[in-house]
């Protein structure tokens, strides 16, 4: 296409589903950039940590269900074009909600369809997912001409509602608008790689929160194994080209616009082993980088083993204390079995290039994440954690508890290293004392250092003492 930057943006009205989000966000500020006449940030969430950003540059900002008809017709009304970036079930305990992604990416995108057509919205870009072609097996320098993956053959639910609505998106390509005399709506797919960039807040945060715990102790598949990624702003830059290949009213083109009915691939162009490409981002920050390596087929069990557990722990899964499963079977092939495509269709018909190179994209996204971690309440791996509780937990058990139960045991094991009850409880005294002035010492410490975590250190420190108490040491000296 050999359009202006600000074709088709300049003085219409966008809505973008799951606009509070990462990607979401960055579109709606970009949209505005470019002169659209009025933006909408349409999301379940009242507040993200986009929000101050997008309100302050004129962002509207609509809370909504996309599972509720009547939000969504709300939410487009008069708009030109919409963005339908909500979705649900991307990874970890949310992949397990079954009812709860298909009922957002499935019902979702039908209200969003139906709102279209009812609204009289001419344009619709839909992000979907590589996941829609595959499902476990190699894909090298893959193109829109393969076959949707077999949908009773996807591993997780995510995988298959995401391909059911994009073909539902694409069906609804140049359908006729139903209270609108004349016009019709036009509809594309773009299927991004796996996003990174300064403040992705699905992939990122679970991996550093796993690596450090000490929870990422091996690599998965084959060291040559590569898969794509893709830097938001060239996301960005996709969708908002994407938009452009749907105008139907540039002078000179006759019959349908480029992008109407076609899906395109997006990413940096440049595959890479996952865990290769993690490597600088973990080692900047201090985290250990997995040097064991682990294959697909025991991942897969291990997977497997997990994602039943946390299925019969199903009612439970929203809530804020059970913690991630380690990996589940869909992302274990994400990351152990090569899958990377081109995106020479979409530099073809849309005039995609990415601007930014993987080396600026990976700068930018560790210093964010250097900046973020100065910030955190930083702390040791889960190897001290379960050291330290459950040992001060038998000694303070066996010390002062009456000999019942499993106690009895814990007091057996005391009384094998120390001998008697008196020296015990003399551990276990002089211990509590130990912990409670380093406590203080941390507290008072992190107030200088870090005062923004001083209450946290104070009772990390009361109960790790010196495990946590040399992260905050090692803070005051840098």
């Amino acid at each position: 296409m050999h359009l202006s930057e600000n074709e088709g943006v300049e003085g219409k009205v966008f809505v973008v589903t799951g606009g509070l989000g990462f990607v979401g966000s960055a579109l709606c500020l970009d949209l505005v950039r470019r002169g659209a006449r009025q933006v909408r940030a349409f999301d379940l969430r009242t507040n993200s940590p986009w929000s101050d950003s997008l309100s302050s540059r004129g962002v509207k900002c609509i809370q909504g269900d996309i599972t509720n008809q009547k939000d969504v017709g709300k939410a487009l009304r008069g708009a030109d074009c919409v963005f339908h970036l909500a979705s649900y079930g991307m990874s970890g305990k949310e992949m397990l909600q079954f009812g709860r992604v298909d009922e957002v990416n499935i019902n979702g995108t039908c209200h969003v369809l139906e709102s279209c057509l009812d609204q009289g919205v001419n344009r619709l870009v839909y992000v979907s997912t590589y996941n829609v072609v595959f499902g476990g097996k190699e894909i090298v320098n893959g193109n829109e001409a393969l076959p949707y993956f077999p949908l009773d053959d996807h591993v997780d639910t995510y995988g298959r509602s995401k391909s059911i609505a994009e073909q539902l998106v694409l069906k609804y390509n140049g359908r006729s608008f139903k209270k609108i005399n004349s016009g019709q709506l036009y509809t594309c797919a773009i299927r991004p790689a796996a996003i990174y960039g300064p403040g992705e807040e699905r992939h990122l945060p679970r991996i550093m929160s796993l690596a450090k715990l000490g929870l990422m102790p091996f690599r998965i598949g084959d060291p040559n194994v590569k898969t794509d990624w893709v830097y938001c702003d060239n996301l960005v830059l996709a969708l908002i080209q994407a938009s452009m290949g749907l105008l139907d009213d540039i002078p000179g083109r006759k019959g349908r616009p480029v992008a109407s009915g076609q899906a395109y691939f997006i990413c940096d162009g440049s595959p890479v082993n996952s865990f290769e490409f993690l490597q600088p981002l973990l080692k900047s920050i201090g985290y250990d980088i997995p040097k064991a390596s682990l294959p697909v087929s025991q991942a897969l069990t291990i997977g497997k083993v997990l994602a039943a557990v946390y299925t019969i722990l199903y009612p439970w899964l929203k809530h804020w204390w059970l913690p991630q499963p380690l990996i589940l079977p869909a992302e274990v092939y994400k990351v152990g079995v090569t899958h990377y495509f081109s995106y020479l269709k979409a530099k073809e018909e849309l005039g995609y290039v990415p601007l930014v190179t993987p080396r600026e994209g990976m700068a930018a996204t560790i210093s964010y994440w250097q900046k973020k971690k100065r910030e955190m309440l930083d702390g040791p791996t889960i190897y001290a954690w379960l050291y330290c509780v459950i040992g001060m937990g038998m000694v303070l058990c066996a010390a002062f508890l009456p000999d019942v139960g499993p106690v009895s045991l814990m007091k057996a094991i005391c009384l094998l290293y120390m001998r008697s009850m008196f020296v015990i409880r003399l551990v276990a005294v002089l211990a509590i004392a130990a912990h409670l002035f380093e406590a203080m010492y941390a507290w008072k410490l992190a107030k200088k250092v870090d005062p923004a975590n001083a209450k946290g250190w104070f009772w990390q420190t009361f109960a790790l003492g010196f495990f946590s108490l040399r992260f905050l040491l090692k803070r005051a000296q840098n």
